[in-house]
């Protein structure tokens, strides 16, 4: 059952990659965006945006805006791969996931009475590494016990917890594929160089997601009733990681010489971050099909064909 357009749609993290696709699109189809952010001063209003102040450390949030909201989306989060993990970055994610989401959601309860819908981000990280059964991680599998499996695990506790008030809905985001997505520059940007970069030996499983794939699954949650509860957001063709780069390298065109970055130099430049650039993490995306989703990029040709096309130059 779809809800009714014009609605108030508030998002912390809106400012990111995920988010800024996910505004765009909400204000595309008529509703309005209010994006909390603890620099607001630093950013323009313009036509169906909003930018509203919160800072979780501080214990502020503008509840003026957040009791107009008839639904939440909550991507707020250190990036994971953008610093190594020492010990006080790891408490940074942490923190910025669970003491964040614990903060949200507790103001939601208290102050929002118009809201409706609370969306959430998690990972894939929730998942350990493929199982000798060779069987996709589902929905209803129980967390790994390592950093990222524990930290999502925490994450999505405190998001249901406002779940017997309002309908939740908790995304876990395979690896996002898009031109200003951090992963894809990453691995494409050594190709321009000439060189095709194989980390380790190139036979993890990559369980991925394409930018409008995902911001349209985003959409639906806000806008259907019918979806509750958890969902993989990953596209239903995994790829081995050699084969994505070999996909990109293609699509790219010109000569590209395949090097292998050894997994032993992988953990010394990265130490602990390098397990889940190692790690083979095969995920179903069974669930959201059954609920009626229509991927446009089903493929990884497909998806990188676009993302390198003429009309994102």
């Amino acid at each position: 059952m779809a809800d009714k357009k014009g609605r108030i749609i508030g998002i912390t993290g809106g400012t990111g990659f995920i988010g800024s696709h996910l505004s765009r699109m909400l204000v595309a189809h008529g509703h309005e965006v209010v994006i909390f952010t603890t620099h607001p001063g630093k950013r323009k209003n313009k036509p169906g945006y909003t930018y509203s102040y919160w800072n979780p450390d501080e214990g502020k949030f503008d509840l003026t805006s957040l009791k107009k909201l008839d639904a939440v989306v909550n991507f707020a989060g250190a990036g994971i791969a953008d610093k190594h993990w020492t010990k006080k970055r790891k408490k940074e994610i942490v923190d910025s996931r669970i003491h964040a989401t614990d903060f949200l959601t507790s103001r939601l309860a208290e102050y929002g009475e118009h809201c409706k819908t609370f969306i959430s981000a998690s990972a894939i990280g929730y998942y350990g590494p493929d199982r000798n059964n060779t069987e996709a991680f589902r929905e209803e599998d129980e967390h790994y016990h390592d950093f990222l499996g524990e930290t999502c695990y925490k994450w999505e506790h405190s998001a249901q917890s406002i779940s017997d008030k309002i309908r939740t809905v908790i995304f876990r985001f395979g690896i996002v594929l898009g031109r200003e997505s951090g992963a894809f520059q990453k691995l494409a940007q050594p190709m321009a160089m000439g060189v095709l970069p194989i980390l380790g030996n190139g036979h993890q499983m990559v369980s991925w997601v394409h930018i409008e794939d995902l911001s349209n699954m985003l959409y639906r949650a806000i806008t259907n009733a019918d979806f509750k509860g958890v969902y993989n957001a990953v596209a239903p063709h995994p790829v081995h990681h050699d084969e994505l780069m070999k996909t990109i390298a293609r699509e790219k065109g010109g000569i590209k010489v395949p090097f292998h970055v050894p997994a032993p130099l992988l953990r010394f430049m990265l130490g602990e971050m390098s397990t889940e650039i190692l790690k083979s993490c095969t995920v179903s995306g069974e669930k959201i099909l059954k609920a009626g989703f229509t991927f446009q990029y089903d493929t990884v040709e497909k998806a990188v064909k676009d993302i390198l096309s003429t009309h994102y130059q």
